[in-house]
């Protein structure tokens, strides 16, 4: 899955950021086409000094105007999404670094950056 934000990041220059109060959060869409529903999620990294209002807003924009088409339950999708405006968006920031430190074994938090100088 792609994180948004993250781009010219070293896995140690994320964790750094993580540990000042940077997270990964979701906000999760729902768009319907007649009968059928699609629920698809992007994540953010948010860096510590920035909010979620803005990534929020879209996706409840999105929500407003397209899932409340699948009937019955479409509503109820754009009150979930008005809740997780108001919260901030689903904190996956342990999952994603569990993922990201999986896939990217070049970062080692052990080695002494400064012997290679």
């Amino acid at each position: 899955m792609e994180t948004n934000n993250t781009e010219g990041l070293t896995m140690f220059e994320i964790n750094v950021l993580v540990q000042q109060g940077g997270r990964f959060v979701v906000f999760p869409n729902t768009i319907s086409k007649l009968f059928k529903k699609f629920k698809r999620s992007n994540i953010y990294f948010v860096r510590p000094e920035e909010n979620t209002f803005k990534y929020a807003l879209k996706h409840f924009f999105l929500n407003l105007t397209v899932s409340w088409k699948a009937f019955p339950w479409g509503p109820v999708y754009v009150v979930k999404s008005l809740y997780y405006l108001i919260k901030g968006g689903k904190d996956y920031t342990q999952t994603i670094l569990d993922e990201l430190n999986q896939n990217k074994p070049d970062y080692n938090p052990d080695v002494n950056f400064l012997k290679y100088s």
